[in-house]
């Protein structure tokens, strides 16, 4: 059992915006659990919500438009409609923890990101380390955006099916892992190391920092091996969803060939 009660932003992405909402309804291969809409909210979209979400048998609520904007946590674009789709690969990461091991490609290896604030960001890298096999995606609740319709729209939609972990912060994913045995190596521009002569174990927690500072202090240490990316033509850095990219198909390269061994 998990140590903290389990959030509906650990199960559900919240999806608010009226296309945004007929989007997801449209989608059969989507699960909706339930869509809110504000009192006295009218327009075509919303009829067409309204006659999706009966169709499909989804549960269609009203309430308050106050209570709309809360529940959405954007009172700026929430246009007095928001749908709750289930994320069924989200997860806490102290449940993730104590699931049996699957074995094989990537199934122990893991994406940590520390303070990575911009959501476009976040949606690629969802994009990228779900197209790599990772088995998972920290996502902290403190320090990162929500999976927001920014981050859904930049991940393409794999948002949705990605293997999302939640935790308060970045050091309690860390320190859960580290205590169930994973080795927690970050990345940093200065490290000696380079990540393609690095040996890691298959239970690999490699964390990615803020945009702008890097891993944090707390963070940093948990750390047990620090790894750069190889940089030529005096290029010191890339984007961390680019460096993302590199560093999960860099993991996937390694599972692939250990399971084909």
């Amino acid at each position: 059992m998990s140590a903290e009660p389990r959030s509906p932003k650990d199960t559900f992405i919240t999806v608010y915006g009226r296309m945004p909402v007929l989007e997801v309804l449209q989608d059969d291969s989507l699960t909706v659990d339930k869509v809110l809409v504000a009192e006295g909210s009218h327009g075509d979209s919303l009829d067409r919500i309204r006659t999706l979400a009966r169709r499909r048998g989804v549960d269609l609520r009203t309430a308050t438009a106050h209570r709309v904007k809360v529940l959405a946590g954007n009172g700026k674009h929430d246009q007095g409609v928001l749908a709750d789709v289930v994320a069924p690969r989200m997860a806490l990461v102290e449940d993730f923890v104590q699931r049996p091991a699957v074995g094989g490609g990537g199934s122990d290896l893991v994406l940590v990101l520390d303070g990575v604030s911009n959501p476009s960001n976040v949606g690629m890298i969802l994009r990228t380390a779900t197209a790599a096999g990772l088995a998972g995606i920290v996502l902290p609740r403190v320090g990162s955006p929500g999976v927001d319709p920014l981050v859904v729209k930049a991940s393409a939609g794999v948002a949705y099916r990605a293997p999302i972990l939640r935790c308060r912060t970045a050091a309690d994913g860390v320190r859960a892992l580290a205590q169930a045995g994973w080795r927690v190596v970050g990345l940093d521009g200065g490290a000696p190391d380079d990540l393609y002569d690095t040996e890691l174990p298959s239970a690999t927690a490699l964390v990615l920092g803020n945009e702008t500072d890097g891993v944090s202090q707390e963070v940093a240490e948990l750390v047990d091996t620090w790894v750069s990316i190889p940089m030529a033509d005096g290029v010191d850095s890339l984007n961390v969803s680019s460096a993302a990219a590199v560093v999960c198909f860099e993991l996937r390269r390694r599972a692939v060939a250990a399971k084909t061994r």
